[in-house]
């Protein structure tokens, strides 16, 4: 009952997924909805361990005639980065060394791979965003006019002397230092945490987010997502709930619901007339106010937001703003 959820809560952070297939049985119904899931979540690397390989007396052909059929399902959900590795986990072949049983795979081993995966330059180094999550006033009499802005750099690139708008309100100043663990630096990038001080003083609260003036994100109230339903209780348009992005935490109302994702076949059921535990719908979502944003499938860090039920905390959806 809670598959769909579990995922997405599992891979909404994640740079790699591993898709299991048995060789048995090749790709079925479950190896798409698992797809479906990692190109919804644009998540950056894909790894297919095709499984029991053992079971097919180690064939070749079995294996390459799953990779035939799965390239069809890269092809129409436009995954990247995907590796196939035959493997018995029953065995050990393939998983931590290469196998002698499959000598005809002259790929890596499952684990030299996660080990080796390059996934440094899956970080956004390009679209400078500072969530702040903290004002620093320690009000003391060295410390008299200190004020600095904790937070963590969710992508990008910030040094002494930038040029940087604070959103929502859009106040512009300069960065007049940045700190590390106490120490000042040049420059810092994603995904450290720091505490920035500005030249000017503005009013900043926790939930702002300071970008570059070169830079900038949308900024809205009213937000079109992806959304997938994570409670028991079923998600009726004009029902009001918390809606968070990092740090910021606004007031929000599900306005409509355009359509229901069949998760196994990407069809689209337009009008549903409810939407249950793991449904993943088109909505709209008004927050009560402006929320800066970018698009899921060109920020991840900034473009994935979740519900939180006003009542009892719980978090009852994650959306992927389009």
């Amino acid at each position: 009952m809670q598959y769909t959820r579990n995922m997405i809560t599992g891979a909404s952070n994640a740079n790699l997924i591993i898709i299991l297939i048995d060789a048995r049985l090749g790709v079925v119904e479950q190896t798409r909805r698992h797809s479906i899931i990692a190109s919804l979540l644009n998540i950056p690397h894909v790894v297919v361990a095709i499984n029991k390989m053992d079971l097919v007396n180690y064939s070749q052909d079995v294996f390459n005639n799953i990779v035939i059929d799965y390239a069809e399902v890269v092809k129409s959900l436009d995954l990247h980065d995907v590796h196939y590795i035959p493997v018995s986990a029953l065995h050990g072949d393939n998983i931590v060394g290469k196998s002698e049983r499959m000598a005809w795979y002259e790929g890596e081993s499952l684990l030299n791979f996660l080990e080796t995966v390059e996934i440094e330059h899956d970080t956004n180094l390009s679209d400078a965003r500072l969530s702040v999550q903290y004002v620093i006033r320690p009000q003391t009499d060295d410390l008299h006019d200190y004020r600095g802005y904790a937070g963590k750099i969710v992508s990008g690139v910030y040094k002494k002397a930038d040029k940087v708008t604070v959103f929502p309100a859009g106040f512009s100043s300069t960065i007049k230092s940045i700190e590390i663990g106490g120490a000042e630096v040049e420059e810092a990038f994603a995904p450290q945490s720091v505490v920035i001080q500005l030249e000017d003083d503005i009013d900043i609260s926790r939930g702002d987010m300071i970008v570059k003036n070169d830079n900038q994100p949308k900024l809205g109230n009213q937000l079109e997502v992806l959304l997938c339903w994570m409670d028991t209780k079923p998600l009726i348009p004009g029902n009001k709930y918390y809606l968070q992005l990092n740090s910021r935490l606004v007031r929000s109302i599900v306005r409509d619901i355009e359509y229901k994702l069949n998760v196994n076949t990407l069809e689209k059921e337009y009008n549903p007339g409810s939407v249950a535990l793991n449904d993943i719908v088109k909505a709209t979502i008004k927050t009560a106010s402006d929320v800066p944003y970018d698009p899921y499938i060109q920020l991840r860090a900034n473009g994935g937001a979740i519900l939180i039920d006003e009542t009892s905390n719980v978090t009852v959806g994650a959306c992927m703003i389009q």
